[in-house]
């Protein structure tokens, strides 16, 4: 778990990359150092530097030196052997030379061309690097400044000046590794607090505490949405487990009633063929809400479905013939019209069956007799609609309400139905609402 640390892998990233760094610095160095590109590229910038100090005197003669040449004059003066420059045309012919004179330049030593030039010549067994850099001078134009070095100055320049480099980087390096990484291992110490409190915090929540939510207020803002989608979490968690708890209260407030009869009946003993038929009714209630219950429990859980492309029209005329007796028994018409042709949609059939043998038998039980309950089936879409005495405005929400039953059924059923209803639906990803048809109720689900 340490190893996984976010606090140990930024730091670890910070001391790999500061090593790098001088690995890189290192192999750049000696790459330089080994294609002498260090030394040409030194006096090529002496060049440049040198061409922008000379000037014309008023006497027409040529003079290189101002207060900061003075600074390096003396390298010049003292040691002509190894470094000198000149201002020369074309041609070779010299405006102007440095303490090492004439013979310091080997012939054929000349400007290349109207550009920056760099080249390389050799003198009593020694490599000798020079550039050549063009002068704009008013009234002289053609001339070029010429700078060349020994290669042994330049190593010997470079052995004294490399050394002090590593030196300073090293020393930068430690440095570095010193201060910005305990910089950084305080700032993420302190940055990572609030993950740790907030760790706790949710640590600490249980089932008598699944209201409490964690704090965002100090987070660090790429963890807030976490933290954030984590609170949502809690929030639906606490809302189905209340919804257990009353679902459960519920169920058990329902199922208690018929046992005591029950239990009375037994107790009292079975007398006559009628206490027998009281009886028999409250087991038949209990074992339809029994019943009930695991259809709900069943179509609350999404992995229970198998979804296939379903007929719908179908899987209507089965649940109107399934319930063909209880209509003639209630003398109610059962109908089923398609507007559309031959609609086909993505569901589970045995849960589709299920919603409509709910929602018509739902239309049965409130439906006056010599009336009609019909199925409208489109494309998109599905009606189921009766002819009763409906409902009041401000009850239609509590239709699809566990437990909850209309004040004109005709039977003692548990209040289920239309739960079950739209936990299909729900699991369908589909819509299923109510509306007052006047007269009756029109239940509209839409694909």
């Amino acid at each position: 778990m340490r190893l996984n640390s976010i606090r140990l892998k930024i730091v670890m990233a910070f001391v790999a990359g500061a090593l790098l760094s001088v690995m890189l610095v290192v192999l750049v160095a000696a790459f330089v150092l080994q294609t002498n590109l260090l030394a040409r590229a030194d006096l090529s910038d002496m060049a440049r530097d040198l061409s922008a100090k000379v000037h014309v005197e008023r006497d027409g003669r040529l003079r290189l030196g101002t207060e900061d040449h003075h600074a390096i004059k003396w390298a010049f003066d003292s040691l002509g052997r190894e470094i000198a420059y000149r201002v020369v045309d074309r041609a070779g012919a010299a405006a102007l030379l440095s303490d090492a004179g004439p013979r310091f330049w080997p012939a054929g030593v000349l400007p290349a061309g109207a550009g920056h030039d760099r080249f390389e010549f050799t003198r009593d067994g020694v490599t000798f690097f020079g550039a050549s850099e063009p002068l704009a001078l008013e009234g002289r134009p053609g001339l070029y400044l010429q700078v060349a070095a020994s290669s042994r100055m330049m190593y010997l320049l470079h052995r004294v000046a490399l050394p002090l480099v590593a030196y300073g980087i090293a020393l930068f390096t430690l440095v570095l590794l010193v201060a910005f990484g305990l910089c950084t291992w305080i700032t993420l110490r302190y940055t990572l607090k609030p993950l740790q409190d907030v760790s706790t915090s949710a640590a600490g929540i249980s089932l008598h505490s699944m209201h409490a939510r964690l704090r965002t207020d100090a987070v660090p803002a790429e963890i807030a949405p976490l933290v954030d989608s984590f609170n949502r979490v809690l929030e639906r968690l606490e809302q189905a487990y209340r919804a257990q708890q009353e679902f459960l209260g519920n169920a058990a407030h329902e199922l208690k009633t018929p046992l005591a009869m029950i239990r009375a009946q037994v107790e009292l003993g079975v007398d006559g063929e009628e206490d027998r038929a009281a009886l028999l009714k409250d087991v038949a209630y209990m074992s339809r809400q029994v019943q009930q219950l695991l259809l709900l429990a069943e179509a609350s859980e999404a992995t229970n479905y198998d979804f296939d492309t379903v007929r719908v029209r179908d899987v209507a005329d089965e649940a109107v013939g399934y319930l063909q007796r209880m209509a003639g028994a209630a003398d109610v018409e059962l109908a089923v019209a398609t507007v559309d042709d031959d609609p086909m949609w993505q569901a589970d059939r045995g849960a589709l069956f299920t919603l409509l043998k709910n929602l018509l038998e739902n239309a049965i039980e409130h439906a006056p007799a010599g009336s009609r309950v019909s199925i409208e089936i489109a494309a998109d879409s599905l009606c189921v609609r009766d002819h009763g005495p409906g409902v009041e405005a401000a009850q239609l929400a509590l239709l699809f309400d566990r437990f909850w039953r209309g004040p004109h059924r005709r039977d003692l059923g548990a209040g289920l139905g239309l739960s079950i209803c739209h936990e299909v639906a729900r699991a369908h990803g589909w819509r299923l609402i109510a509306e007052l048809a006047e007269p009756g109720l029109r239940f509209k689900l839409s694909a």
